[in-house]
């Protein structure tokens, strides 16, 4: 699997409350970058009224992934993220990632 074990768990398990996903912020900077993409994307879907099938319509998206997206149950991938921020004409990656950094050495 490319991420090794760092993603063997989803996203939404990554976080202190599983149940509040999206709303609970996580420690795992990658689970946050996702969790901000998947309320972006979710608040964007709601403004512009569109549903889970028009934006895969739309953006050439699977409507799964994008559900699988949004419930935090997936890690979705660079072209999955630039096809719906296209699609929606917004854009999805947070501007930074605000958790604690691990010491390396």
């Amino acid at each position: 699997m490319v991420g090794g074990r760092a993603r063997a768990r989803s996203p939404r398990e990554l976080t202190g409350n599983p149940e509040a996903w999206p709303e609970r912020p996580s420690s795992d900077v990658a689970a946050e970058a996702v969790r901000h993409i998947a309320r972006t994307l979710s608040q964007t879907l709601a403004d512009q009224n569109l549903s889970l099938r028009a934006a895969a319509a739309g953006s050439g998206v699977n409507r799964q992934a994008i559900a699988d997206l949004l419930a935090g149950r997936s890690w979705p991938d660079v072209a999955t993220v630039a096809r719906l921020a296209h699609f929606t004409g917004t854009d999805l990656w947070p501007d930074s990632i605000n958790t604690e950094r691990k010491k390396t050495h």
